[in-house]
């Protein structure tokens, strides 16, 4: 299942910075050696022996703009990215970074950002970038790198793994963007820090792609979508939407089950084998039908409506739809 139509554009970019034309997730052809998108995949499968991690991926990322990639754990979001920096061999398809195969040279100008933050933990902040700017040297017009902001210098004596993880994170991403680099891959980047802090770094990333640096992004945090142009579903290592957040809910509608007892409507659904979630007093059923519910509900007392579905019920509709099919997990 794939959402169709054009892709929205992403982020602003500032003046004076290329931005590659169109949006398509799935271009075709073969990976230009020029200028272009930052990072594409075309086609793109990887298998570890019977296991097929990533399938038949086509993605691509251009200056200025933020990607979200979104799937439940092991649906192949890591191993794509772990592809995308020339780390894994590609089983079939295609790979490029700024518009050549992956190397060493390229993955001088990304700015990644594992789960596990890549900082050392018995060196301070300071020590961190400081290896850091030793590794990568200059930013992109070979000037000195930044040292630690001024938000994060009470913390400079003080070694990372003594400090909250609200606040490493805030290290790690200065670490990140010490080289100024021109495309960012974020892996889950906010998995674990107080929403407060979360919009604190999404504001750090929304000023990167304003700048014009493009932007790969993984999240579990599905409202966190609103901050990408453009949004990439994968389940079971494939792409099975690809699109706008708009785009990709469409015209999806759910069941709105309201109930004098939400209680015996809930365990009658579920029962049914229904997905369902409570969303104030009443149950909100994405995928079946209002027929289909009302045949689950029985004799109970309620009145069944259909409404537009959320990003999140889409997803779930989208990823469970395909749980036991398609790539193996």
């Amino acid at each position: 299942m794939t959402a169709g139509g054009a892709v929205s554009p992403g982020r602003a970019v500032s003046p004076g910075r290329a931005v590659a034309p169109g949006g398509a997730v799935s271009p075709g052809g073969p990976i230009p050696s020029g200028s272009g998108p930052l990072a594409r995949c075309v086609a793109v499968t990887c298998r570890f022996g019977q296991l097929t991690a990533v399938d038949q991926v086509d993605l691509q990322v251009n200056s200025g703009e933020i990607v979200g990639l979104l799937g439940a754990n092991g649906a192949g979001k890591t191993t794509l990215i772990r592809l995308l920096l020339g780390l894994l061999p590609a089983s079939e398809g295609e790979v490029a970074l700024f518009g050549a195969e992956p190397s060493r040279e390229t993955r001088r100008r990304i700015g990644y950002l594992p789960q596990g933050l890549g900082l050392y933990d018995d060196l301070t902040p300071a020590e961190n970038l400081e290896f850091s700017a030793a590794v990568f040297g200059g930013g992109r017009d070979g000037d000195k790198p930044p040292g630690l902001p001024a938000a994060l210098r009470s913390y400079g004596d003080t070694v990372v793994g003594s400090l909250p993880l609200g606040v490493q994170r805030r290290v790690a991403f200065a670490q990140v963007l010490s080289h100024r680099p021109d495309l960012l891959i974020l892996d889950e980047p906010t998995s674990g820090v107080d929403p407060l802090g979360r919009a604190r770094l999404w504001d750090t990333i929304t000023d990167a792609a304003a700048a014009g640096a493009g932007v790969l992004v993984t999240t579990h945090h599905l409202e966190e979508a609103g901050e990408c142009g453009r949004l990439v579903i994968m389940a079971g290592g494939a792409v099975v939407a690809h699109g706008a957040a708009a785009e990709i809910i469409g015209a999806a509608r759910v069941s709105v089950v309201t109930a004098a007892s939400w209680t015996a409507a809930f365990t009658a659904l579920e029962r049914a084998g229904l997905l369902v979630a409570l969303a104030g007093r009443s149950l909100r059923v994405p995928g079946s039908a209002p027929e289909e519910v009302r045949r689950a509900l029985g004799g109970i007392d309620a009145s069944v409506q259909e409404a537009p579905a959320t990003l999140e019920e889409r997803f779930f509709q989208l990823t469970l739809s395909t749980s036991g099919t398609g790539a193996a997990r």
